[in-house]
Formats: C-alpha cells, sequence, structure tokens
C-alpha cells in the first residue's frame, strides 16, 4: 500500500492509500490511428498487444511525488497522462508520467512499465469540475536533453478515450475499485523518442485557465557490463 497526499484544488488535502495503479496502454480514441502505431512498434518488435485498450498492472510503489527519479542506463523516457484516482469527493483527475524503459518495452512491453518510478502531481482536480468541458483540455510535455528545453509531446485529450468510456472499458461498473489509480494513454512524441535529462508537464484547462504540472530530473545509474 502506497500513502499519498494530494492537494485537491480549491478543496483541500486528500489522503489516497493506492494498493492498485494500472497502466492503460493503447487508449486512443482513433482505432485506425491506435492500429497504424501498433503495426509501427511490430516492425520494431514490440508485441501486438491481446486486446485494445490493454491494461498493465504495476507496482503502486512506483508512484512518486518528488522532483527526481533514478533509473538504470539511458533508455528511458516520460510520457504524460492524466490519472484516475478515487475519492470521497468523488473522481479526481491527477498528472503522472509514465515512464518507461524503451529498451525493454522492445521485448516486453509490462516489464518495461515496472522498471521506472511513475512521477504524479500533488495537484489534482475534482473531475465533476472538468466533466462538462473535458475536451477542451490540451497536454503538453518538454523534454530536457543535453540542457536543451524543448516542446515534445502536445495534444488534445480529444486524441485519448474519455474517463468514463476508459472506466467502461476497465469493468462492467465503469468505476475504479477502491485504492486504485490508472493512468490513462498519452499523446504522440514530437521528434525523437527517448531519453532525457528532465521531463516538465501540463494539463492545461482553457475554460477555468488553470493548470495542473509536474516537472521531475533523471538520473542515470551506471549500468554493468
Amino acid at each position: 500500500m502506497t500513502q499519498l497526499t494530494f492537494n485537491v484544488v480549491g478543496q483541500g488535502e486528500h489522503h489516497a492509500s493506492i494498493k492498485h495503479l494500472i497502466i492503460a496502454g493503447w487508449a486512443g480514441r482513433n482505432s485506425e490511428a491506435v492500429e497504424h502505431h501498433i503495426a509501427e512498434l511490430e516492425a520494431l518488435g514490440v508485441r501486438r498487444p491481446t486486446q485494445i485498450p490493454c491494461f498493465y498492472r504495476v507496482s503502486a510503489s512506483l508512484l512518486n511525488t518528488g522532483e527526481c527519479i533514478q533509473v538504470p542506463g539511458k533508455d528511458s523516457s516520460g510520457e504524460t497522462e492524466f490519472v484516475l484516482i478515487p475519492s470521497e469527493q468523488g473522481l479526481l483527475i491527477g498528472l503522472g508520467s509514465d515512464h518507461t524503459d524503451r529498451k525493454v518495452e522492445s521485448y516486453d512491453v509490462t516489464v518495461s512499465k515496472q522498471m521506472c518510478d511513475k512521477p504524479i502531481a500533488q495537484q489534482v482536480w475534482r473531475y465533476s469540475e472538468v466533466q462538462e468541458h473535458w475536451d477542451q483540455l490540451v497536454m503538453r510535455t518538454w523534454r530536457v536533453r543535453d540542457g536543451e528545453r524543448a516542446l515534445y509531446q502536445q495534444g488534445p485529450v480529444t486524441n485519448l478515450l474519455a474517463p468514463q468510456t476508459l472506466l467502461g472499458k476497465l469493468n462492467s461498473a465503469a468505476s475504479l475499485p477502491a485504492d486504485t489509480a490508472m493512468f490513462c494513454g498519452t499523446q504522440s512524441v514530437i521528434g525523437e523518442l527517448g531519453y532525457g535529462e528532465a521531463f516538465e508537464m501540463e494539463l492545461f484547462d482553457p475554460v477555468l485557465n488553470r493548470s495542473l504540472r509536474h516537472q521531475y530530473g533523471v538520473e542515470s545509474l551506471p549500468v554493468a557490463e
């Protein structure tokens, strides 16, 4: 069980006990685009998922609200995702990074997602505050590589399945089980996929003119030969 404290904007603190962490993959709304991406990765040796979307189960202890993560080598990179978290205040929307080892991903996606911590912002929103204008939200990522900061991902949430749709595919109750958090898919990468010394992420709400933000550094640990 991982204990985390979130700041629910405008509402105060929420103390979450997360026992189960789910990473939703292949969660795009456009099925043709999802299939095209699967075919691209198959050509690189990444195995086709058994279902679409696919729900990977990883350790809740990977959740990390800190300013830095440690990873083996320089084969990993971040992916900005919105995160669903149940609470007594209703469903919460958070912001996280499905930081993944790309080398391991080429032969085992599930193991690759277990390789790295999952950074997550401490600020969250109540889903009820954004539900009516959900499709206007925008996701962005910046990567720092060799000291240079550049836009790495950008796109509207309409590129991904909406929260209620994704929950409906997770289970018949269309809800998150207690003590569970779920990462919900990411945007396409601008330029080259790969390592960075740091990642910054944002979920922007143009209607309420506010953002969830988080940034984290990446410390590359030496890999013994």
